[in-house]
């Protein structure tokens, strides 16, 4: 099966998610949006790493300083209250009904030069899909590109993995043990990282795709994609943004990838805020993805700071949710 590239397509969100779900990849250009979720994320690195461009503070500062500003960029940002009102904004001007696609809380990700810093909090993502993570198979990704990019400090695809399994490891992956044991330990590992994380267990085939957007455009992919973090040797730090949806029709459908070679544990799905107020997943439908490892009492979720801190309605959590400092996945 081939695999096709849209750029600004003009079709109905469900035709465009059944193409997602099927192995399609989506661009689009800039919009009012992405611009000024753009205006904010500049701002906030401009400022952190003030007096120093953030695309060269590999320069500047050494690994162990700039994993210290990071750790607290990456979760204000994630944070911020801009950044719930800007989501719906962008996936409402992208054609998505907002009573009913659910979005998690946005991202920002560091690829630095050569070995400055690809651990931790910088994490420099080896090929893998999300649905190795505990996402689900209707998982949509948003990737945006804060700065330009080029073709050796962007993202890499492997397509023709969609259609085929890999052999990995995923098996010992489960979503809320990361979040109680992990996620907040992420600041901790700078030169190494040692973490459990699902990977390939087999050699691939090294033939890529790398889309090379503007900044501002968004790239949109199934969460089933095999894809990866492209060594940067281009000098520059690249700095980009990226959030996940799902669509409640498709989850009440069973609707999405196929699971080819997927075997972790627990879901992402308590994560999910609706665009319109905020409010999580009704239970009748987390009760289908759940597995039984929700019961075994570390259940954390990731967006649960941004919901207690603008007092909105949410489920109690089984700890502080200490997971929030890092942002690294």
């Amino acid at each position: 099966m081939n695999t096709s590239i849209w750029y600004d397509a003009k079709m109905s969100d469900e035709e465009r998610r059944a193409r997602l779900h099927a192995g399609d990849l989506f661009v689009f250009t800039e919009t009012a949006g992405t611009r000024e979720l753009l205006a904010l994320a500049r701002d906030m690195l401009e400022t952190a790493f003030a007096p120093h461009d953030p695309r060269s503070i590999h320069e500047h500062l050494s690994p162990e300083q700039v994993v210290e500003i990071l750790a607290k960029l990456k979760p204000h940002f994630i944070h911020h209250p801009d950044c719930k009102v800007l989501l719906p904004r962008i996936l409402t001007e992208q054609g998505c009904d907002m009573e009913r696609v659910y979005f998690d809380v946005p991202r920002m990700r560091t690829a630095y030069p050569g070995e400055f810093l690809r651990s931790g909090i910088a994490y420099a993502f080896h090929p893998h899909r999300d649905t190795w993570y505990s996402a689900p198979l209707s998982q949509i990704n948003w990737w945006i590109p804060i700065y330009p990019i080029e073709p050796d400090n962007s993202m890499a695809f492997y397509p023709r993995y969609f259609h085929q399994a890999v052999k990995n490891d995923s098996e010992r992956y489960n979503y809320y043990l990361w979040n109680s044991t992990n996620r907040a330990t992420a600041q901790q590992h700078v030169r190494s990282d040692a973490r459990v994380q699902p990977r390939p267990q087999e050699e691939l085939d090294p033939v890529t795709v790398r889309l090379i957007p503007p900044a501002g455009a968004v790239i949109l992919f199934s969460g089933a994609q095999l894809h990866e973090t492209v060594s940067n040797t281009t000098g520059i730090a690249r700095y980009s943004i990226d959030f996940r949806t799902v669509h409640l029709d498709d989850l009440e459908n069973r609707r999405g990838a196929r699971n080819l070679d997927s075997r972790c544990t627990g879901t992402t799905l308590r994560d999910y805020l609706r665009g319109t107020d905020l409010v999580h997943l009704p239970e009748e439908i987390l009760s289908q993805y759940d597995d039984g490892t929700e019961r075994d009492g570390n259940v954390l979720y990731f967006g649960s700071t941004l919901a207690e801190e603008d007092s909105e309605p949410r489920r109690p959590t089984s700890s502080p949710a200490a997971a929030m400092q890092a942002g690294d996945r």
